[in-house]
Parts: C-alpha cells; structure tokens; sequence
C-alpha cells in the first residue's frame, strides 16, 4: 500500500495545498491549519458559515503565505512571526491564544467575504508556545497529542476506496462523483477496500521512520456539500446526505475517515509513493 496524496491546508477552511512531500511535526504536516479566520470576538469561522471561504487559493513562498482570490491583489503575510499582538481565539469548546495579523489582513478578507453577521472578519496565527490537546477520551492509556487549529487531530487519514464506494453510491442516485477535495484529508493511500481505515490501530512507513495512531472516526459537516473551487453547493446535502445513509455506527451521522495522532517519527519526510502498513484494531 503506498500514499497517494499529501495535502496541508495552511488557514483552516481556505484552501488546500497538495504536496509530493511533507515534514511530520507533532502537530501534523508542517504548516497545516497554523492560521485561521476569526470573527470580532475570537470565534472560528468557517465553510460551514462562509461557503466563499473555498475560493482563497493558497500559496507557500519561501518567506511568506499568499492568499489569492480572483477579485483582489494577492496578500502576503510573512512567515517570520513579528510583534503582533496577542488575543483569545475559540475553536469550538479550545480556547487558545492567537497572534493577530493585523488590518491589511482584515482588510483583505473584509474585501473579499464581506462579513459574518455583521462582524469583521481577522486572520490569526497559532502561537508558537501554545499547545492545544487533543481530546484524551479516543487516546490510548499513556498517550497525548496536541494540534493547531485543526477541528480536533493533527491528522485525517482516508484510502481511496473509501471515496469509490461513496461516488458509487452516489452514481447509483444519478448523482455525479466528488473528488476527494470535498473531504480534506491529510494523507490518502490507495487501499482499494472501502472504509478500510475504519479498522486500523496504527499506520506506518515502511522503514519504521514514523507511525500514526489512528483513534476516531471523522463526522462530516456541510462541508462535504461545498465544491472547494467554486465555493458553490451544487446538489444541497450531498455528500453528506449519502455518508448518514451509509452509516453503520450507532450514534447518528455520517462518518469519513480516521482522525490520526502522531506515534513517532516528529521530523520524518512523507513522500507520495512512500509505501506504508497497517496494524489491525485488536
């Protein structure tokens, strides 16, 4: 089995990068979810509000993050992290310190989102220093893990097959495929079984260089209805509508995917092509 896709989405919600190549932090791929979009008091905002928000596209320079949108010059914030002030951020119940990017930012989203309910809209940064756990109830005896501003894991973890059977599903409605876009995973391998990441303890490269844990199952949002080029919602509900169909899980809800912690490994390269192997649930 080997990986197919390695993907980052620097702004939580905006745009995704794929890459052939990744480092592995404890916090996920570098540079994954490290900004986010906030209204005036601190709250997250995402798709789910701000469909538009999938029209960013997003860049990594050498030296700095650009966003662009076809109706505005291209921002650039700098990676360095400056003097900037600090304020409470929220992601959903997390409540974490942010560095805030200052006006051309706010500017610039104002110009090209408008606003969320009346609120401005301001990009931040996670603080180098900060630490957000990752929720213990799913982990392991003995295990901890942290992440940015991801919703809750440094990781998502998704086979191919998985998104065959749900385009197959959808086929058989006269409902035309998704791409895997539509559900941001992290790493993606080709294991042709659907949902086969369902019954995995851990996944790993094959030289040992690192290893994931992968310890709850991803509940979709309406996020998954959100074509992630134009921003637009072609058929409302769908693939959202068929997921809850296909599941099989006791609560309520439609399920993709296995969120992932990082066992060992902090540093390693990931390459698409690298093969990996899996460990069985118990």
């Amino acid at each position: 089995m080997k990986i197919t896709q390695l993907n980052i989405y620097p702004v939580k919600s905006l745009g995704g990068i794929g890459l052939d190549a990744a480092e592995l932090t404890a916090e996920g791929l570098a540079w994954d979810r490290r900004w986010m979009v906030v209204d005036d008091v601190g709250r997250f905002v995402t798709q789910r509000q701000l469909p538009a928000m999938a029209r960013i596209r997003v860049h990594l320079e050498v030296d700095a993050l650009v966003l662009s949108h076809p109706e505005a010059a291209s921002l650039h914030v700098p990676l360095a992290v400056g003097a900037l002030p600090r304020i409470p951020v929220y992601v959903w119940e997390d409540r974490c310190e942010a560095l805030d990017e200052g006006a051309e930012a706010r500017d610039w989203l104002g110009a090209v989102l408008g606003d969320w309910r009346g609120s401005g809209l301001r990009l931040v940064r996670f603080a180098p220093e900060q630490r957000r756990a990752v929720e213990p109830h799913y982990l392991a005896p003995g295990e901890r893990a942290h992440t940015g501003f991801a919703d809750g894991y440094p990781l998502l973890v998704v086979s191919e097959g998985s998104l065959d059977e749900v385009n197959r599903r959808l086929a058989a409605k006269g409902l035309d495929p998704v791409p895997m876009s539509r559900f941001r995973p992290s790493l993606v391998v080709d294991d042709a079984a659907p949902f086969a990441e369902d019954g995995w303890d851990t996944l790993a490269a094959a030289d040992g260089a690192w290893r994931l844990g992968l310890r709850k199952p991803c509940q979709r949002c309406k996020i998954t209805t959100v074509d992630q080029h134009s921003g637009e919602i072609a058929v409302p509900g769908e693939p959202l509508r068929t997921l809850v169909e296909m599941s099989t899980r006791a609560a309520p809800g439609g399920y993709f995917g296995q969120n992932a912690i990082v066992l060992e490994g902090e540093g390693a390269r990931l390459t698409v092509g690298d093969d990996v192997t899996v460990r069985a649930r118990p």
